[in-house]
């Protein structure tokens, strides 16, 4: 769906919380959405890899790396591996590498920019807590939703009329 935030934004203003607008899409998912897996890292991917290989059930992930341009916290291994894993999208409060093969995964992908610089791995980082950036708080369980247009979140699962 092109315009789901915006579709959503109108059906529901007094729900929705939206993202400042300071990511763009990276993916070959352009709408996508889901519940909230959180991540809090700092150029450390190892929480991001690991979750990765867990089943997503049509969940997003939602990495807090501190708004880092010094390393890529996701690449197009560990996106595909979250791919095969069921996972919706993910989205990166960072930066991400491998863009020309990450637009052609079927991942929802946003981020701040790309780097070519890998991460460390210190196993360094935290799963499942509130973070927030770009003017809002990510809870855990909670809804978000991306295309071209922003990102959104909602506490509670949101769909459009038919």
């Amino acid at each position: 769906m092109q315009n789901l935030t915006p579709d959503l934004c109108d059906e529901f203003p007094q729900i929705v919380r939206v993202v400042e607008p300071i990511f763009s899409n990276f993916g070959g998912k352009l709408s996508f959405g889901g519940e909230i897996v959180t991540i809090k890292c700092h150029e450390d991917n190892s929480v991001v890899k690991r979750t990765a290989g867990t089943p997503g059930n049509g969940k997003v992930m939602v990495v807090d790396g501190g708004a880092s341009m010094r390393v890529a916290l996701l690449g197009d291994m560990i996106a595909s591996n979250a791919i095969n894993n069921g996972w919706e999208g993910i989205i990166i409060y960072g930066c991400v590498r491998d863009v020309d093969t990450l637009k052609k995964l079927d991942l929802g992908v946003q981020a701040l920019n790309s780097y070519p610089l890998k991460s460390e791995k210190r196993g360094l980082g935290d799963l499942n807590i509130p973070v927030s950036f770009g003017g809002v708080d990510f809870i855990p369980g909670e809804y978000v939703y991306a295309d071209n247009n922003g990102i959104i979140v909602s506490s509670e699962s949101l769909t459009l009329p038919a």
